[in-house]
C-alpha cells in the first residue's frame, strides 16, 4: 500500500465520520459531496479510473444537487 492510498483512505474515515456527524442538512450535502470526491480519489489511487471518474459525477456533483432540490421543494410545500 502506497502513502497516496493511505492518505485517501484517512481522508475517506475522517470525511465518512463528518458527514454522519454533520446535523444540518445543507452541510450535510456539502459534506457528502466532498466524501464523493474523496472516495473517487482513493479509487484513482487504487487504480480504477473508471468507478472513479463515476464516482465523481454521481457522488461529488449529483446526489448533493438532488439533496439540494428536495430540501427547496420540502421548504416550498412547507411554506
Amino acid at each position: 500500500m502506497t502513502a497516496l492510498q493511505v492518505v485517501c483512505l484517512l481522508a475517506v474515515a475522517v470525511l465518512g465520520t463528518a458527514v454522519v456527524l454533520t446535523r444540518e442538512p445543507l452541510r450535510q450535502a456539502a459534506v457528502t459531496g466532498i466524501f464523493g470526491l474523496a472516495l473517487a480519489a482513493l479509487f484513482l489511487a487504487v487504480q480504477a479510473p473508471d468507478v472513479a471518474l463515476s464516482l465523481m459525477v454521481v457522488g461529488g456533483i449529483v446526489v448533493p444537487v438532488l439533496v439540494l432540490l428536495a430540501m427547496a421543494k420540502i421548504r416550498e410545500n412547507d411554506g
